[in-house]
């Protein structure tokens, strides 16, 4: 597909040419394994953005996780797990890794300016002794995301300081509820955004409160 943009960049000469090269500890600051500090860091983590890649459309994709701080858990400096708990049912990262295992994670601790990349590649499974590890906190995951790492790294605090990401005082609101959204996404929806609104907050409810241990949930319009 040709560029719809104007002065796309197209080599690694034009790349290198616009930025100054990177300072020796940005360089060098990747590791191939989960270390002691990084382990911390995903223990205290309560949310992780997971990227794969769809390969059937050429497309990358992204999707939040998040539970309890420390809910994906380090199984040994190569190997992390991360549980699957009630979502949409999409499933659209855990079927990319079908046939791209690739798969990029960024995790986040609130208040903490940095955060943490991990690299690797994505195995979803169904491993009994990998599922019975998170019965104590949520429910038991019906599939996990095993995750084999080849790099990680610590993300400089720059973009969330620009963002304040974590400062209530700047955060402007402003931004539409699901259900505009989704009335403005889905045109054969009829619904109006206030009555999707309460249909998702009751999706809501009852799939949160299905992650407790040992419950059952059903799913809504999420």
């Amino acid at each position: 597909m040709p560029s719809p943009f104007d002065h796309t960049i197209t080599s690694e000469e034009q790349l290198a040419a616009l930025y100054r090269k990177p300072s020796t500890i940005a360089a060098g600051k990747a590791c191939d394994h989960i270390d002691e500090q990084s382990q911390r860091f995903i223990s205290a983590s309560p949310f992780v953005v997971v990227s794969t890649t769809n390969r059937q459309h050429s497309r990358g994709d992204v999707s939040p996780k998040g539970g309890p701080p420390g809910f994906v858990k380090v199984l040994d400096q190569k190997r992390l797990v991360i549980p699957d708990y009630n979502g949409n049912n999409r499933i659209d990262g855990i079927r990319n890794l079908l046939s791209d295992p690739s798969i990029g994670l960024l995790f986040l601790v609130p208040t903490n300016g940095e955060s943490l990349r991990i690299n690797g590649q994505g195995y979803p499974t169904t491993d009994p002794q990998i599922l019975d590890m998170f019965t104590d906190e949520v429910r038991r995951p019906t599939s996990a995301i095993g995750v084999h790492v080849d790099e990680v790294m610590l993300h400089c605090a720059k973009a969330l300081r620009r963002a304040r990401l974590w400062q209530p005082d700047s955060w402007s609101g402003g931004a539409p509820t699901a259900g505009e959204l989704l009335a403005s996404h889905m045109s054969s929806l009829d619904m109006s955004p206030a009555d999707i609104d309460d249909t998702l907050e009751a999706s809501y409810q009852a799939d949160l409160a299905a992650d407790a241990p040992e419950q059952a949930g059903t799913g809504g319009l999420s």
